[in-house]
């Protein structure tokens, strides 16, 4: 379902943005949303898998563990760029995320010994150029927004 969708450029950035609501059926919409900003400012192949599968594992997270599941609440996907890089802000108003809580996967361990799940953080960080967290909260500490941003740089 998309609430909207949103674009404008300025003399050196392009700006995009959709809304949609936390269900799995959207993760198509979502890739193909950030594709085409991939593309669009001029990424390579490659690079646009990257952003795509970096985008995918960060809205399915959300859907699981800001929202516990499906539901009608809402995520919203910015997508900016300029000369240089492509930057990807995903918002939400679930439950809150602290990367800092997430232990690192023992990659070394065999398959048999690993824990199912735990991953998402470690690949967005892999695909992406940068990675990082913030959170609005209000009145009685109750957060209203987690909003995670992703940059790609442009291959020169």
């Amino acid at each position: 379902m998309v609430e909207e969708n949103i674009k404008a450029q300025t003399d050196d950035k392009y700006i995009r943005q959709i809304v949609l609501s936390a269900r799995f059926t959207n993760l198509e919409q979502v890739r193909q949303f950030v594709v085409e900003a991939a593309e669009e400012c001029g990424m390579k192949p490659k690079t646009v898998f990257a952003v795509e599968l970096a985008v995918d594992e960060a809205f399915s997270n959300i859907i699981d563990h800001a929202y516990g599941g499906e539901s009608q609440e809402l995520i919203e996907c910015t997508c900016q760029s300029d000369e240089d890089r492509l930057i990807i802000k995903l918002k939400d108003c679930g439950e809150p995320f602290r990367p800092n809580g997430v232990p690192q996967p023992n990659l070394d361990a065999c398959l048999e010994e690993r824990k199912i799940g735990g991953l998402g953080l470690h690949f967005m960080r892999q695909l992406m150029d940068e990675v990082s967290f913030s959170f609005s909260t209000g009145p009685g500490n109750r957060v209203n927004c987690n909003s995670l941003t992703m940059v790609k740089y442009k291959e020169r």
